[in-house]
Order: C-alpha cells, then sequence, then structure tokens
C-alpha cells in the first residue's frame, strides 16, 4: 500500500498530502492515523518553517470512509482504549495538530472538503482555494456533530450563526461563498503552487517571531484585553535582542535574505517552560 500521507521539505518549507486519490482521500482508521502522525513529526522538525498541506487526485478530502460503519467499530468502540478521555483525542488530532502546530499551515484545497476533510483545512492558519472547490461540515447527513475540532477553529472564522447553519444543514457551499464567509482566505486557479509560493515567503523570515506571532494569535484572539497585552510583551521579550530578531534587522537592512538560526522552541508547549 502506498504511504497515506507523504511529506517532503525543502528549503524549510513542508509540504505533507493526503495520500489516498482512489478514496478522494477520505478518513480511514489508517489515515486519521498517518495524518496525525505527519503533523506531530513536523511539530518537532525545527528545520521546518512553513507547512503546506494538500491532497492527491480529484479532491482535498471527502471526509469519513463510509466503511469505517460498515465495520461496526465507530459505533461500538468509538472512545476505545487510546481514543478519548484525553484531547484533542484520537479523532480530533488529525485537524488539531496543525493548529497546534508552532509554525504557519497552508492549507491547497481543490475538489471537495466535506465533514473531517473540512474540519482538517480548518485547522490550518490560512486556506487557498480553487474556485470550483466545494466544502461542507457534512456530520449531520450521517446523524453526527462535528467532533474534529470544528468548535475550536470555525469560531475564529464564522459568525455562530454561520457556523450553526453549517452544522444543522450540512449544505454544500461553493468556494467563492466560502470566501466570503471566512472559510477561505483566498481563491487561485493553482491552489497548491500560491501556497507553496507563500509558504517560501513565510520560511524566509525569522522562525521565532513566526512561531511567537502565531502562538499570540492563537491565544490571544480570545479572552480579556489585559490578558492579549500582557501575552504581547512577554512573547515580545523573548525576541527582542535575539540573534534571529538582530539579523532580520541587519539582512534588512543590506537588502539580502536573512540567514536564521533554528526557532528557539520546539512546539508551543515550550513557551510556557523558557
Amino acid at each position: 500500500m502506498s504511504e497515506l500521507v507523504t511529506v517532503e521539505i525543502n528549503d524549510h518549507v513542508a509540504h505533507a498530502r493526503l495520500n489516498r486519490p482512489e478514496k478522494m482521500n477520505a478518513l480511514s482508521w489508517q489515515m486519521f492515523e498517518a495524518i496525525t502522525d505527519a503533523g506531530r513529526e513536523l511539530s518537532v522538525n525545527k528545520d521546518v518553517r512553513a507547512v503546506v498541506l494538500s491532497g492527491e487526485g480529484r479532491g482535498f478530502c471527502a471526509g469519513l470512509d463510509l466503511e469505517n460503519f460498515a465495520s461496526g467499530e465507530l459505533n461500538s468502540n468509538f472512545f476505545g482504549p487510546g481514543r478519548g478521555g484525553f484531547w484533542p483525542n484520537y479523532y480530533q488530532s488529525p485537524a488539531y495538530v496543525w493548529k497546534a502546530m508552532p509554525v504557519p499551515v497552508i492549507c491547497a484545497l481543490h475538489g471537495v472538503a466535506y465533514g473531517g476533510g473540512f474540519q482538517i483545512a480548518m485547522g490550518a492558519d490560512i486556506r487557498i482555494a480553487h474556485p470550483e472547490s466545494k466544502l461542507s461540515v457534512m456530520e449531520i447527513k450521517w446523524g453526527l456533530i462535528p467532533d474534529m475540532s470544528a468548535s475550536q477553529t470555525l469560531r475564529d472564522l464564522v459568525r455562530l450563526d454561520i457556523a450553526k447553519e453549517l452544522t444543522f444543514t450540512g449544505r454544500v457551499v461553493n468556494a467563492e461563498e466560502a470566501m466570503s464567509l471566512g472559510l477561505v482566505t483566498r481563491l487561485d486557479e493553482e491552489p497548491v503552487s500560491a501556497a507553496l509560493a507563500m509558504a517560501h515567503d513565510i520560511a524566509g523570515r525569522s522562525p521565532d517571531a513566526i512561531t511567537y506571532g502565531k502562538y499570540l494569535l492563537n491565544h490571544g484572539w480570545h479572552g480579556s484585553d489585559s490578558d492579549g497585552l500582557r501575552l504581547e510583551e512577554k512573547l515580545q521579550g523573548r525576541i527582542l535582542g535575539k540573534d534571529n530578531q538582530t539579523e532580520a534587522v541587519m539582512s534588512g537592512m543590506d537588502g539580502r535574505p536573512g540567514k536564521f538560526n533554528p526557532r528557539q522552541i520546539e512546539t508551543f508547549e515550550d513557551i510556557g517552560n523558557l
């Protein structure tokens, strides 16, 4: 069997591809594990400064593989050993791992992003979609609620009433409407190329500023003004005057590409331990 998620790393940019094209990258149990494993491995790779996430074949991801229902395991062992009682759990991790990653993740969408595929895409920081892409919170079709971290990602993108409508109806949204709602960042006829170009631009910046910037926005977007302002001060103090910040200034003044050291931290959890 071919590798279910392929990863290539070039010039500090990782390209992770869902690689089950014969099933439109539908989420089998093996796909759940392969996506989570790929995300976790990239998260601790300090050489990686940006990630592009895409899907092989005719679509990004068609959602849950219906064979999971047929096996009976979805019903009989949903929160079996190793699958629940911790967060993000087994089912949430393939989507949430991208939000928790300490570098920006740009999702290149084409074809469909339905159900679980939709939620994986929402875990990215930025989404570039082909104009003919289609998106749907499709769990209601199977009598389910979205349970792959949409409660923690959709709230950053759309109004509550929009999230409820999409969740209650499961209707399919085209790319143009998805952009107007805030589900998609922008449209491009070549979403993978556009995502890679953006990722390489990000990879040319100070990796510390990028990582702390993502942490700041992830953790300071909700909550009180005072907590957000305190976090800004705390994080800036960990960047200012360090080697990568100095190199950003010097390379900018010299008009040359920066020569940066790997980022200071390995994962977001390390920020609290510095």
